[in-house]
């Protein structure tokens, strides 16, 4: 007799820089969240779908949890954390190889006692000593009832298809939600403006912090090209003049890196122009906020 088809929601919950988003490409298979070595990168729900012959996994990766509520970007991203925790048939909770933080208590205790939650131990390949990893699964898992304790390595796809058997096994029955060859439930215009976020992080990431927003101004096809028009929000003239660089150098770099990476998630060819604005104090203003999510969330 056939086993029943799975379907279900998973969210995938940790502190900053333990490599959530990188996880949900690996177990996606594809490119749908952003990634970088810095803390802050993921802004929203990113939905990643993966369809098996037996189950769908509709992935949610969240922002890392932030201990710091100075501003209203930060406690949006709490917020969005906790709402996620409380809608998901499974919780992945990600934490360092190195060991349990103090820093992880809050987020699992988000996590409403009825969801199962699989602790995945990522960046088992930075540690020397294996016996610290066995140390450490024991130590977490005097913190919770785990449905399973699982060692990755998000990077290198160490243990990714073990970790997708566990989370299959605790997913309901059901029939999938989305088409099979499905990757993803964002529109084009929301990736890419986190495509152009990611390439700014990556190239800039030590001269300038997490002042960044990015929003697509226009997103227009015409047949097979993608014509996008997108402004860089920062909050000083100093980091404008970062952002831009000698010459326009730093821009013209960003722009060629985040074009070639769309045109490689599109398989269509992108014409991409952006545009930088100094916008004081745009973290503390949930009217802006707002409306730069809400313009990404539409459709092409």
């Amino acid at each position: 007799m056939k086993d029943a088809f799975r379907s279900g929601t998973v969210a995938i919950v940790g502190r900053p820089n333990v490599g959530k988003s990188t996880l949900l490409n690996q177990l996606v298979g594809a490119h749908v969240a952003i990634t970088s070595r810095k803390a802050q990168t993921t802004r929203h729900r990113v939905l990643g779908i993966r369809t098996e012959r037996d189950a769908q996994f509709q992935f949610v990766d969240t922002p890392g949890y932030q201990t710091q509520h100075k501003n209203a970007l930060n406690r949006t991203m709490n917020r969005t954390v906790g709402q996620v925790a409380n809608e998901v048939d499974v919780a992945v909770m990600v934490i360092d190889a190195h060991g349990w933080d103090e820093r992880d208590d809050p987020i699992l205790g988000l996590i409403p006692k009825k969801v199962p939650v699989i602790l995945a131990l990522n960046k088992v390949d930075k540690v020397s000593d294996k016996s610290k990893i066995v140390a450490v699964l024991a130590g977490a898992a005097a913190k919770r009832d785990f449905a399973a304790l699982v060692p990755i390595s998000a990077t290198k796809g160490t243990q990714v298809k073990a970790l997708l058997g566990e989370i299959a096994k605790r997913l309901p029955e059901g029939e999938p939600t989305y088409g099979e060859d499905d990757i993803t439930d964002r529109p084009e215009r929301f990736l890419a403006a986190e495509l152009v976020r990611e390439r700014i992080f990556r190239l800039l990431g030590d001269e300038l912090p997490y002042t960044i927003a990015v929003d697509v101004d226009t997103f227009t096809v015409e047949g097979n090209l993608r014509r996008i028009a997108a402004t860089i929000y920062v909050e000083r003239p100093g980091q404008k003049a970062i952002l831009i660089g000698e010459g326009g150098t730093a821009l013209k770099k960003i722009g060629t890196l985040a074009r070639k990476e769309l045109e490689h998630m599109f398989e269509r060819k992108v014409f991409l122009q952006t545009f930088v604005k100094v916008r004081a104090g745009w973290r503390q203003d949930p009217a802006f906020l707002t409306a730069v999510d809400w313009r990404s969330m539409l459709g092409t």
